[in-house]
């Protein structure tokens, strides 16, 4: 027997213990290698450049997923003692859900178009490392964990919510993770008391007890703060936008003419076709690597991007998230004519960061209060939750400095003709 302690700043103590099975299972994937990339993957991506105590990793985010599934399943065990057999589904799940991310985290997926879960799903079907570990626990592991993550199907509904939906381990872990390492004070969510209010609706899934209803609104409360403070901070919109250019236009230079080495070669120019080998060769130290490298390539356009982005001489961002979108293309058009006329290429230092973000889903895997008579809509019962429903729509008009007070002119006077 071995034990084994991770020191987490959220969570504590995070103990493993390898004569329980599940526990053991857990242990074996956190010493293979796909798993130790995720040290290499900032659990925000380039949001360091913008809160200096981001460098979080998706490592650490994925142990403390675990440790909250392991203490949610102890906790509804008490209600239907059959679902410790689903110990090795939720767990492998739980610690593996994010296996698939690429650089920098969620900026990977604007960058290079790929979707984290459907990569998840591939590594934890293909990988041998990872498929054998899953399926010495148990035959089939490897195909119920990915379906669970890729099509939320499992045996059990609630291990699906555990793992995906509006209240799930990966949410109640980033929200507290990500407000703790920016320094923001909105995610002292309850903790104790949503897992404590969790229970089981008659059809098998998740719900929660009235008793957990304020923290549960606390929790979607948080959400939507971090979204606004953190998520989509004008900076990082900036660092992402910048990301995006860097990438889009390397792509343009094409393979012949730029530098890169064989994985990032297949992530830029073949990534609808990338093997698993060259997926898990890129991490963010590689990515940094060639950003680096760039910055001395003959292509001004994709050396000026790199060169800003690593000396961190970013851009500006205003918010125009209140003009409709014929004079959000306006106020474009003025920033790409001054840049010009400023000798700024507008190409690659002007442009429109547009989001949409709900709060909550109510038709997307929502949530139910189950007072052992009644199950009611979460929405149907809070009039706070109701309101986040509408979506919160942001949209930064992106510029160089050098322009800025002259924008901003053009930009009084686009609202004066709108108005």
């Amino acid at each position: 027997m071995s034990t084994r302690t991770y020191y987490d700043p959220l969570h504590q103590s995070i103990s493993l213990n390898s004569s329980i099975p599940e526990e053991k299972m857990v242990m074996e994937l956190i010493d293979s290698s796909p798993f130790q990339r995720l040290r290499r993957i900032k659990q925000l991506g380039p949001a360091h450049l913008t809160f200096h105590g981001a460098e979080s990793s998706r490592f650490t985010h994925s142990l403390g997923v675990f440790h909250i599934a392991r203490r949610a399943i102890n906790h509804l065990s008490d209600f239907d003692s059959r679902l410790k057999e689903q110990k090795f589904i939720l767990y492998g799940a739980a610690l593996l859900h994010d296996i698939g991310h690429g650089p920098l985290s969620h900026t990977s997926e604007e960058i290079f178009k790929i979707k984290h879960e459907s990569w998840t799903a591939k590594l934890i079907n293909s990988s041998q490392e990872i498929s054998k570990i899953l399926n010495k626990y148990g035959k089939g592991n490897a195909k119920a964990i990915s379906d669970l993550i890729r099509l939320r199907t499992a045996e059990k509904k609630l291990i699906v919510s555990l793992i995906s939906s509006q209240l799930d381990c990966d949410r109640l872990d980033y929200l507290m993770r990500d407000s703790y390492t920016t320094g923001t004070r909105y995610g002292q969510l309850d903790i104790d008391r949503i897992i404590s209010a969790m229970t089981i609706a008659p059809d098998g899934d998740l719900a929660i007890q009235p008793k957990g209803l304020m923290a549960v609104e606390h929790y979607l409360v948080i959400r939507n703060l971090m979204y606004r403070s953190v998520y989509n901070h004008r900076l990082n919109e900036v660092c992402n936008w910048l990301l995006e250019q860097i990438i889009k236009t390397a792509r343009k230079i094409g393979p012949k003419k730029l530098w890169a080495d064989k994985s990032m070669s297949e992530w830029l120019w073949n990534h609808e076709k990338m093997s698993l080998e060259s997926f898990l060769s890129n991490d963010d130290i590689v990515t940094g690597y060639h950003i680096h490298k760039w910055q001395d390539c003959s292509y001004s356009k994709l050396s000026n991007l790199c060169r800003r982005f690593i000396n961190r001489n970013l851009l500006k961002a205003l918010n125009i998230s209140s003009f409709t979108m014929e004079t959000r293309l306006e106020s474009l058009a003025k920033a790409r004519i001054l840049s010009e006329k400023n000798f700024i290429e507008p190409d690659i230092s002007c442009g429109l960061r547009e989001q949409i973000v709900k709060s909550y889903h109510p038709y997307k895997y929502g949530l139910r209060l189950w007072d052992g008579d009644k199950l009611q809509a979460l929405e149907e019962v809070s009039p706070l939750v109701e309101r986040l429903i509408q979506p919160n729509q942001s949209s930064w008009l992106i510029y160089p400095k050098e322009i800025e007070n002259e924008l901003k002119i053009e930009i009084e006077k686009l609202k004066t003709k709108h108005n």
